[in-house]
């Protein structure tokens, strides 16, 4: 079977579309239908078959993209390995993060990367919610995504999901309220509360679901905003409290006190996706050790600064 027909049907199974193939392997859909086509007669058995008006993978059709997909790993592999007797890791590595993933870990990797001639990376910013992030592994080379947990299906499908970081959510409050004095709160100091809510579904949003069934009561959410910075200025004039990620957010000098909460999980973990024949190539093993040196950096550098 011709290896680069069997990588069009794994792109048919990652993206599902005849359409969204073509526009990402720069050809026309008549094209890959026809390199379907011959696929399937040298397959000897169905490899797709309507739904509607689109198509779908047969059984057949499903395990030989991952076939494909294993394919590709070994191609990739064996690349990596005979560049490693060539030369440094080179080439572009297009990497795209959410905002405050960001401005944790881009800068500093950035900095590092002035030390690897021949290494770029090209950056694009994502804030998504959970289903959807591993969607952008077909269109990136690492994409830097939040959870709580690690979701099943980051390591379906060929994704390889490497951990880099865990970080504390904090509640957001302003400078003059109550809970203030304390160092810690508890779900029940925050029952009567408004909050500035997050989209449904983000991890932010998870937090407040649990606070409602552990104090049995739905949180009050009287806005609901995704920009951090928003948020902060929101509940810096009092409009309500917040839930936020603990290393990104402004907490000294602009109306707003961050404390730990206790008594809940209220955490995120911080991953990088890739597919995993995209991970064997030297360029993107190195990118993932900046950001993973970078990320150990941020959690080591805030420990010092709580230890004070």
């Amino acid at each position: 079977m011709d290896v680069r027909r069997l990588e069009l049907l794994r792109e048919l199974a990652d993206r599902g579309s005849i359409t969204a193939v073509a526009a990402a392997t720069h050809r026309t859909a008549s094209a890959v239908s026809q390199q379907l086509k011959l696929l399937e007669r040298e397959a000897g058995v169905a490899l797709t078959e309507r739904r509607g008006r689109g198509i779908e993978l047969t059984g057949a059709g499903l395990a030989l993209a991952e076939t494909a997909r294993r394919i590709a790993v070994a191609i990739e592999s064996a690349e990596a390995l005979w560049l490693e007797f060539k030369q440094s890791p080179q080439g572009t590595v297009s990497v795209s993060a959410f905002p405050t993933a960001g401005q944790m870990l881009l800068p500093g990797t950035l900095r590092a990367l002035r030390d690897e001639p021949g290494l770029e990376i090209v950056l694009t910013d994502h804030d998504l919610p959970l289903p959807d992030f591993a969607q952008l592994t077909a269109d990136y080379d690492i994409v830097i995504a939040d959870s709580q947990g690690i979701p099943a299906h980051w390591n379906e499908n060929g994704l390889r999901c490497v951990p880099l970081m865990t970080e504390p959510f904090d509640v957001a409050l302003p400078a003059g309220h109550r809970l203030v004095e304390k160092t810690v709160v508890r779900g029940t100091d925050l029952v009567d509360e408004q909050w500035i809510g997050a989209p449904v579904g983000y991890p932010y949003d998870r937090v407040l679901e649990r606070l409602g069934a552990a104090v049995g009561r739905e949180p009050r959410i009287v806005q609901r905003i995704m920009d951090n910075l928003i948020v902060e200025r929101l509940v810096a004039a009092g409009i309500g409290i917040a839930i936020l990620p603990r290393f990104t957010t402004r907490s000294h000098g602009n109306g707003i006190v961050t404390r730990p909460i206790t008594g809940l999980p209220a955490e995120r973990q911080i991953s990088a996706l890739m597919r995993a024949d995209r991970a064997e190539r030297p360029s993107v093993r190195r990118v993932l050790e900046l950001l993973s040196a970078e990320a150990v950096r941020v959690v080591e550098g805030w420990r010092t600064v709580g230890e004070r």
